[in-house]
């Protein structure tokens, strides 16, 4: 029973010794401030030489049509480059998912208009995939009649 009982004690007098408080240094590089206050000050200012959209980017579920894939570099953005001038009214992405790039073009909201697409595209692009994925929605065009 003594032994129960020294033990006992031993065991509420360790644990009040850990529950002491104790301070907490924080030893930080003065160039973090200055680092945060750089980024603070470029997040406030406007970029230059931009060109703000008319309205804004909605981006939405659509379909885009991927003419050219491989793993050169070089050539997804000569054959990007290539089909910019064939069409310069349709925009062009270029992704990397390894080990390959991918170039895909148009905003089409519908399946049907990026087949209307490929079929003009077959003879020039023998390989066309249409992919469905997340667009710039395409700007509406309203008449009065």
């Amino acid at each position: 029973m003594k032994l129960l009982f020294t033990c006992l004690l031993t065991v509420i007098g360790l644990t009040t010794l850990a529950q002491s408080k104790g301070t907490v240094t924080v030893v930080k590089d003065p160039k973090i401030d200055t680092i945060i206050a750089k980024r603070l000050q470029l997040n406030k200012k406007e970029a230059t030489g931009t060109v703000r959209a008319v309205g804004p980017i909605v981006t939405q579920m659509g379909y885009r049509v991927q003419i050219y894939y491989g793993s050169d570099r070089r050539a997804i953005f000569k054959e990007q480059a290539r089909f910019r001038t064939l069409y310069p009214n349709l925009m062009t992405y270029v992704t990397y998912k390894e080990p390959n790039y991918y170039l895909r073009v148009g905003d089409f909201r519908t399946r049907m208009e990026a087949q209307k697409l490929m079929a003009e595209l077959k003879s020039t692009y023998p390989t066309l995939f249409i992919f469905r994925e997340k667009i710039n929605a395409p700007t509406l065009e309203y008449s009065n009649d």
